[in-house]
């Protein structure tokens, strides 16, 4: 069951940097494609993302589980599809009102990535819980997750920035990232993960 944790950060890391990549896209008609609105988006990814790790790092002291983790996939699978929906118009109304490109890409950022990119930072804390069996392995699991999740981000840079967007609309693209997102929350509630051997120890002894 390791290995269905491992694909899910995986997957998520591949997604995260899909959704980033595309966000410039969605702003540049809007305010170009100038060092102002990657350092927006880039910005709001990170402050997010942080948000996320530490919120999924509290919520994973809660008896952690794969039900859990996989309502996690699903609220981002659900956050991401305003995204895909209004992302025009709600940039649209923000050039309106925000000449400046600086501060009019930092808005947009924030109002369309702010949300889904928390709750997908949440799931790299919450793996990391999910796989730990006792403290003297930690170190290392944590290393060959995070080892996992980012080698997700990279194949979905080079994939997006490559291939994806020239395959497909970037709606499309988005509603794929969404579906698939969906589809490993329900899988990951379909497959609990049982607790390490360590952990059901403790819980004996208590």
């Amino acid at each position: 069951m390791n290995t269905l944790v491992l694909l899910c950060a995986f997957i998520m890391g591949f997604s995260i940097m899909t959704v980033e990549l595309l966000g410039g896209k969605i702003l540049s008609p809007y305010f170009g494609g100038s060092v102002y609105v990657w350092g927006s988006i880039i910005t709001v990814f990170m402050l997010a993302l942080s948000i996320g790790y530490l919120v999924g790092g509290r919520l994973s002291l809660r008896e952690p589980n794969t039900r859990k983790y996989g309502t996690i996939f699903i609220i981002a699978s659900l956050t991401t599809l305003p995204l895909v929906i209004w992302h025009a118009e709600l940039s649209d109304w923000v050039f309106m009102h925000i000449e400046d490109p600086r501060y009019g890409s930092l808005v947009s950022s924030v109002i369309l990535f702010l949300i889904p990119t928390t709750i997908m930072g949440m799931v790299a804390p919450y793996s990391v819980r999910l796989l730990v069996a006792n403290t003297e392995s930690s170190g290392q699991t944590a290393g060959f997750l995070y080892f996992v999740s980012t080698l997700g981000s990279a194949l979905g840079t080079i994939m997006t920035s490559f291939y994806l967007v020239l395959w497909f609309e970037l709606d499309n693209i988005l509603y794929g990232v969404a579906a698939v997102l969906f589809v490993v929350g329900i899988v990951a509630i379909l497959f609990p993960k049982p607790l390490p051997k360590a952990e059901k120890a403790e819980l004996y002894n208590e």
